[in-house]
């Protein structure tokens, strides 16, 4: 499960700015997650409160949005929006999709105390 890594990198990026900004607990965290990023947010959720445990982001309120991809269609050439890898154009119901957008994570806003 990569969702446990990701969480620990993830607390590790937010207490340091947490203690740069000399704050000594977090409270909430904001994440922002791609759809196509292969991340699933019940999991990284789950493992959140296991990894914050004993750090400043204890008892922290993890809040995840997720993002949809976005996808240029070379059949019908337009950019469509799409919610997981191997959809189909919405518009066209072609295949031929490149990835443009919505494989990111992202922390986006934290509350400090």
């Amino acid at each position: 499960m990569h969702e446990m890594s990701l969480c620990l990198s993830m607390i590790d990026l937010v207490s340091e700015r947490a203690h740069a900004e000399g704050a000594t607990r977090v409270l909430r965290v904001k994440l922002t997650i791609g759809a196509l990023g292969n991340v699933e947010p019940q999991a990284l959720a789950f493992c959140f409160e296991s990894a914050a445990q004993g750090s400043a982001l204890e008892d922290a309120q993890l809040d995840i949005e997720v993002l949809p991809g976005r996808a240029f269609c070379f059949d019908c050439g337009e950019t469509v929006t799409i919610m997981q890898r191997g959809e189909e154009c919405p518009n066209c119901q072609g295949m031929a999709l490149r990835i443009d957008d919505g494989e990111q994570m992202q922390v986006t806003e934290m509350e400090i105390s």
